[in-house]
């Protein structure tokens, strides 16, 4: 692993703390010290995503023209001002503001990161060294809980001081995101167009079961850990759950460059693994019951992402690779703003275990769809090989 490398996955582990340390208690902030409703729950985890719907595309378009250490030192920089801000915050209308910036922010993190991982990388080496990447990213968001937790049960600190702990932590992100640039990069010089969301559209079976997924992440990251909350667990319950969440993820990014010589029956197991573990939060009524829920989700989420991005950069050519890179996490943002958009609402007029029940029966069926469309589950190298 050369330097530039080691130096993106310390940006994301660093940025993976800060997720994981205000990541899960922002729901509970939002509900039990600023009075926020479940539908106004899917308004902040809106706010949050939306953003990520439409800058990626830009982003994209900037990967082929400026450095990508420097946008991800900008991301960095934009992010943690924005978690500041929530130290600060008295609305709804504030955290609304805030999490936009935050939004805003991601799109600036996480597609240079995958860009830089895929120009270091060889089409061997790509799926483990983006995987790498997110491992570590996914041990920072492992570790922030435990940290949350020390600080809320030993140093008795609110919520606020832990959101300005969380930037500041962050912050770090900008130093090693600036010492990883290159004096040197390759610059391509076209116009911008929307020809990335054309060539999307030659992965409708991807982009079905992208949405499932990061709609079904989103409700996760945004309105679960109130639900959490509501079922008996406090604070730092929900802090270990979401430390067992991060487990599982690591383990499963590990194991990704195996998974990866099966790609179809390993997507199907993770469409298969994230609809179970939405209909056990269901019915779980304790913190061993949720955790199991969690770690099988944690699969599922985890594995999705490299895996499905494999299989679109094997039938891109390399010269676009930063606009289909744009266009790909468009598809994460439309996604992840469905799932709090659909499941704030349906919690506050149907009640709390409905969102779970609607997306595991979606996820049943998004599973079949993987089954029957396997062929078109595999990456293009894999295929040519049969």
């Amino acid at each position: 692993m050369n330097r530039v490398l080691i130096l993106v996955n310390l940006t994301g582990l660093i940025i993976g703390i800060s997720y994981g340390l205000h990541g899960p208690i922002l729901p509970i902030f939002a509900k039990n010290v600023i009075g926020a409703t479940y539908s106004e729950l899917g308004l902040i985890g809106l706010a949050n995503f939306v953003p990520y719907m439409f800058i990626p595309l830009f982003v994209g378009i900037l990967l082929d023209r400026i450095n990508n250490a420097y946008l991800l030192a900008i991301g960095a920089a934009i992010n943690s001002a924005s978690i500041y801000l929530l130290s600060i915050a008295q609305s709804v209308p504030e955290l609304l503001g805030f999490r936009i910036m935050t939004g805003v922010a991601h799109a600036f993190f996480w597609p240079p990161c995958e860009s830089i991982i895929s120009n270091e990388s060889t089409e061997k080496n790509r799926v483990k060294n983006i995987s790498w990447f997110t491992m570590f990213f996914v041990m920072g968001f492992m570790i922030g809980p435990l940290l949350g937790t020390a600080f809320l049960e030993n140093l008795d600190i609110t919520y606020r001081i832990l959101f300005q702990i969380a930037a500041f932590i962050l912050a770090a992100a900008i130093i090693t995101a600036v010492l990883a640039s290159k004096k040197r990069i390759k610059v391509h010089h076209e116009r911008f167009s929307f020809s990335a969301i054309k060539d999307m559209k030659k992965f409708p079976e991807v982009i079905t079961l992208l949405i499932f997924c990061t709609s079904s992440f989103g409700i996760i990251l945004t309105i679960f850990p109130a639900y959490l909350n509501d079922k008996g667990m406090n604070a730092t319950d929900v802090l270990y759950l979401f430390f067992a969440f991060g487990i599982s993820r690591v383990i499963s990014l590990a194991l990704a460059g195996k998974f990866a010589k099966k790609t179809s029956h390993t997507l199907i197991a993770a469409t298969l693994a994230v609809s179970i573990g939405l209909a056990i939060s269901v019915v779980a009524d304790s913190i061993i019951t949720f955790g199991i829920a969690l770690v099988l989700m944690g699969f599922g989420f985890s594995i999705f992402f490299p895996l499905t991005l494999e299989i679109i950069l094997s039938k891109t050519k390399k010269g676009i690779s930063g606009k289909i890179i744009g266009a790909y996490e468009t598809i994460f943002g439309l996604g992840w703003a469905v799932g709090p958009t659909i499941g704030g609402p349906i919690t506050q007029s149907f009640g709390d275990e409905t969102p779970y029940i609607i997306f595991s029966i979606i996820g049943i069926g998004i599973t079949v769809l993987a089954i029957i469309s396997r062929k078109k589950l595999e990456p293009l190298k894999i295929q040519e090989g049969q």
